[in-house]
């Protein structure tokens, strides 16, 4: 959440930072800002809403000249949306001016103490607070910018990502980060600053990624020294090769990410096995596993932690590696992991799932699992993101960047990893025979083309999604491995759309749900050939002898539920545990559609984030 943008170089910094800015939307925001320097003046615009309205403020009200600029897009926490609390921030002086993502926790007590010495505050920021700090301890210090950034630090107790800059030195930038990313491109005589690379992907393809508890100050003509924040001793920054590219960040001819990344599902699936798995030679190879096989086969139990639609990737991985693997799993949220005094042992895997490998709590998670002596195992998208060095082994899921707030190939490529690493430790603790566990290969090579034909759903599903996209509220049935299908596909109607919809499993129907159940509550019924299908079936009959709507996802050729249900959208038929890799799509698209029918922001929903920085 909250994006950071910011340039010092020859370039007009203006362009730069916007179209970052717009590159970062996907993060989701409320309100945004830039401040530029022209040499002379430290001009800065900000506006509640969106990168849009911001152009089109400070078009109209600002000069756009400088060669140095920071922008930001933030998503509240402390103080509402509005002008005054967007960023960036001034400080007292006017000399200074921050931008920042996260949270300082001890705010308030450095704002009272600022306060007795005079400082005033515009904002109910905690970021305000921050740039005067510094301020403070430069005027009382008589050190220099970079030098009085560490030692502010050092009193502030929460995470960030910050970029200060001070106009009386106009040719740098100090940036720093705790618990939230921070990219600093390298370009020729130029220099970048964002959350993620894609702002500065068609510049240059150098990166340095601060690492947690490091700051950099950023000069146009001595280059980037990184210190680490606490002792201020130097450290050597890595200088990595950028594999993303620009036509990945994208729309490519679709109206939304979303829809996009939907439909890329079948080459990210097939990205995420390709080199790790050859289903011809009944072959599994994946680094992370094949490196710490004992460590991981021998565990007592496996926990699962992480948060939203990586929890649900979870759940459906813990239904895979008990039925394949025939290790206890237990999921958890992330967010409530470190807050219950979790029993961990030495003999416990954590593996973390998060798509950006920057959720906030499943870091705290994975930090807390470490101190317990658990080996830990993480699962992300993100090249170089925090997660993949916090844990102790892990493997990256190539599903390419996902722009779309509500995910969606990260979901199936998350299932993907997690299955092979479920029949990889399978094959070694010898819970699996020969010949399933190469049945087993030969369909997982099969799911990508599979996932294709259940794309081919998609008009019928617009027909469906246009049939009940005024429904207030909705009910997700599944059983077995479909049952997180079920919660997921609910997650992605709320997230989008804001219809209120659940997900249950389906023989909990009627244990409290069946109430709601009338003409007017359409319920998604997951029923597929495979899986308790006939105990779906009766469900089903339930819910129409009291008049309920019923959406039933079918395998092809499915005649039963067909007769029963009111509407049937078909997927290929598959064995029963990759099932959630099908099941899934048509949920996707319905969410989708009605949200587009309902002229819903589908790439940017109201209050949600795409990387959860904070708790």
């Amino acid at each position: 959440m909250c994006g950071i943008v910011g340039y010092i170089g020859h370039r007009d910094a203006y362009p730069v930072v916007l179209k970052g800015l717009q590159r970062l939307e996907y993060r989701g925001y409320d309100s945004a800002g830039i401040a530029l320097y022209d040499g002379e003046e430290l001009k800065l615009c900000k506006t509640k809403g969106k990168v849009a309205d911001l152009k089109e403020k400070l078009e109209n009200s600002i000069s756009t000249n400088g060669n140095v600029g920071i922008g930001h897009t933030r998503w509240a926490t402390h103080g509402v949306p509005n002008d005054v609390n967007s960023h960036p921030h001034y400080s007292n002086s006017g000399n200074l001016v921050i931008i920042h993502n996260g949270i300082i926790e001890n705010y308030d007590a450095l704002k009272k103490e600022l306060k007795t010495r005079g400082y005033t505050f515009e904002s109910d920021t905690d970021t305000e607070v921050l740039v005067n700090l510094i301020e403070d301890v430069a005027t009382k210090e008589g050190v220099k910018l970079g030098k009085a950034v560490q030692i502010a630090l050092n009193q502030t107790i929460g995470a960030y990502a910050i970029a200060v800059f001070d106009k009386r030195k106009p040719n740098e930038i100090v940036v720093a980060r705790l618990g939230s990313p921070l990219a600093i491109g390298v370009g020729e005589d130029e220099f970048f600053i964002a959350s993620d690379a894609s702002p500065f992907i068609e510049y240059t393809s150098n990166a340095i990624y601060l690492e947690d508890g490091e700051m950099a100050v950023v000069r146009r003509d001595k280059g980037v020294k990184v210190r680490k924040i606490q002792d201020d001793s130097l450290v050597d920054p890595y200088v990595q090769e950028l594999q993303l590219n620009l036509e990945q960040i994208e729309k490519g001819g679709y109206e939304h990410f979303m829809l996009k990344e939907i439909y890329e599902q079948p080459s990210a699936i097939s990205d995420t096995f390709r080199g790790r798995m050859l289903a011809d030679k009944g072959i599994i190879r994946m680094a992370g596993v094949d490196d710490n096989i004992e460590r991981i086969s021998n565990a007592k139990r496996i926990i699962i932690v992480a948060c939203g639609t990586s929890w649900h990737a979870g759940l459906v991985a813990e239904y895979v590696f008990e039925d394949l693997a025939r290790i206890p799993v237990e999921v958890e949220y992330a967010s409530e992991f470190r807050y219950r005094n979790p029993i961990i042992s030495e003999n416990d895997v954590v593996i973390a799932i998060s798509q950006s490998g920057e959720t906030a709590d499943t870091m705290a998670a994975i930090k807390l699992a470490k101190e317990k002596g658990a080996f830990v195992f993480g699962v992300c998208n993100v090249v170089g993101s925090s997660i993949s060095r916090e844990t102790h082994a892990g493997a990256y899921t190539h599903a390419g960047p996902e722009i779309g707030v509500a995910s969606t190939k990260a979901f199936t490529t998350q299932i993907t990893v997690l299955t092979l690493m479920a029949l990889k430790l399978a094959k070694h603790k010898g819970t699996i025979s020969n010949s399933d566990f190469m049945l087993h290969l030969q369909e997982m090579e099969r799911i990508p083309g599979k996932v294709e034909q259940a794309l081919e759903s998609n008009e019928h599903i617009k027909i469906v999604a246009d049939i009940y996209k005024d429904a207030r509220n909705c009910l997700y049935l599944g059983r077995g491995f479909n049952f997180p299908v079920a919660l997921e596909g609910a997650l992605k109607l709320k997230e989008i759309s804001y219809i209120h919809a659940e997900g249950y499993p389906a023989a909990e129907m009627k244990h409290g749900p069946i109430a709601l159940i009338d003409e007017h509550m359409p319920v998604i019924v997951i029923a597929t050939k495979k899986g308790h299908y006939e105990k779906v079936v009766s469900n089903i009959q339930e819910i129409k002898s009291r008049s309920g709507k019923i959406i039933a996802v079918v395998t092809k050729g499915d005649e039963e539920v067909r007769d029963l249900a009111d509407h049937v959208i078909e997927v290929p038929e598959t064995m029963e545990l990759l099932t959630p890799l099908l099941t899934t799509i048509p949920l996707q698209l319905l969410s989708y559609h009605i949200a587009v029918m309902l002229g819903k922001n589908v790439d940017q929903p109201r209050n949600l984030a795409k990387s959860v920085t904070v708790e």
